[in-house]
């Protein structure tokens, strides 16, 4: 089985992320961004979120990976296999969305954890992993993921309403950044990014003239089943399939996206306890 090494697995838990360069080829993820780019269904159910400067950072987002190229992203071995080796348990699909920073118009997201968002959900323990794949060349100036390097060792923060996100206590980023590394995670097409859900994240807005589209897939472990019913999926067996289905799918016309969109604006409940900061 293809997997992380052990320096890896080691970098992932001193540092809170691991970059797997080159884990999908430039077919694979054209094929991914020529069906997103086209899926009508996406753009309809992609959500806005306000920023907190007035501009507006759009998703899409599905909470089972279906049959269609987005799902077999989501479920290929080289994928699965390595956050299996991450949670140290079984993975299940928690979610996926696309995010959609286009070129000039795309906002910015307030630094969080996604576990400030997933413990409102009845999950116990921090124990998930997201997957940030490049469908488009992150740099600086197209307003890149941007993580503090070791954050996931401080615990969940107090997270807050910042437009529509939510936001962690910024009292307590700025003390963090003094502290710790920031990186500007800077990718090519088709490198992933797995990151821990304790990791504080933000990326800037996009006031380049070329797009920046990631596709994040967010995994639980099995052993970490949220104890009470949200929006998003309790556990559910993920099928792997061979690593061969992802480009199968992406130029099939058949097998498109073939997911059910979530309606974000009138499910996601996450941040409904939190205040305005």
């Amino acid at each position: 089985m293809a997997g992380f090494s052990s320096l890896q697995i080691n970098e992932y838990e001193e540092n809170g992320y691991v970059f797997e360069r080159a884990l999908f080829s430039k077919q694979e993820i054209d094929a991914l961004a020529a069906t997103a780019r086209n899926d009508h269904a996406m753009d309809q159910a992609a959500a806005s979120r306000d920023d907190g400067e007035g501009n507006a950072v759009r998703l899409s987002l599905w909470n089972h990976p279906g049959d269609g190229v987005y799902g077999m992203f989501a479920r290929c071995h080289k994928m699965v296999d390595r956050v299996e080796q991450l949670l140290d348990d079984e993975a299940y699909h928690y979610h996926s969305k696309m995010i959609l920073k286009d070129a000039r118009t795309g906002g910015a997201w307030a630094w969080h954890q996604d576990y400030g968002y997933w413990y409102q959900n009845g999950v116990l323990f921090p124990n998930l992993c997201s997957v940030m794949i490049a469908v488009d060349d992150a740099t600086v100036e197209n307003g890149c993921l941007q993580v503090l390097k070791g954050s996931h060792k401080i615990g969940r923060i107090n997270h807050v309403l910042t437009g529509d996100q939510a936001g962690a206590d910024m009292e307590r980023v700025e003390e963090a950044k003094k502290r710790l590394e920031l990186v500007h995670c800077e990718m090519k097409a088709g490198d992933a990014l797995f990151f821990h859900s304790n990791t504080l994240h933000c990326s800037a807005a996009n006031h380049s003239e070329n797009s920046r589209w990631s596709l994040i897939c967010c995994y639980n472990a099995k052993s970490n089943n949220p104890y009470k019913e949200s929006h998003h999926p309790c556990y559910t067996k993920l099928h792997k399939v061979d690593d061969a289905k992802v480009l199968e799918a992406g130029l099939s016309d058949c097998a498109k996206s073939a997911v059910d969109f979530a309606n974000i604006s009138a499910e996601d409940r996450s941040a409904d306890s939190l205040v305005e900061g």
